[in-house]
């Protein structure tokens, strides 16, 4: 697994998706992302103990921007034991405040945008000024801090 280099005109990955494992993760974007890369790895790491098997990581945080504000993750349920993951995984009251405030970032169940019919893994490789760009996949159970 190697993460592809950014595309020269958008700072972001190429169209699909990218196995990454947390290493490499962390390699690649936490340079400068020490807050986001805690909280991400608190929040991936509750995930896993609930046996979510697989996320896809998005937003400004997988991209060349110089200081993103947070990331985005969506999670797959597939595997997942609802009730022993925390509620702030429900709580999406206020734009998601609560888990941006714990995490730094928004996360999100795989499950269909209502106004696209994509599943936001899908949802979220479609970018309204580029075009199509590329998100990172980790397992996260296998993340080592």
């Amino acid at each position: 697994m190697s993460l592809p280099p950014f595309e020269p005109t958008t700072g972001r990955l190429p169209p699909g998706e990218h196995s990454a494992t947390w290493e490499e993760v962390v390699d690649r974007f936490g340079w400068n992302r020490r807050r986001l890369l805690d909280g991400l790895a608190e929040a991936l790491a509750l995930l896993a103990d609930a046996g979510c098997t697989r996320v896809w990581i998005n937003g400004s945080f997988v991209t060349a921007k110089e200081e993103p504000g947070d990331f985005d993750v969506v999670w797959d349920p597939t595997d997942a034991d609802l009730d022993r993951l925390d509620a702030i995984f429900f709580d999406f009251a206020d734009g998601r405040r609560t888990q941006k405030e714990r995490f730094g970032g928004e996360l999100l169940p795989n499950v269909v945008e209502r106004a696209s019919g994509l599943v936001f893994a899908e949802f979220f490789q479609n970018e309204r000024d580029t075009g199509l760009k590329g998100i990172v996949v980790i397992d996260p159970r296998r993340i080592e801090q």
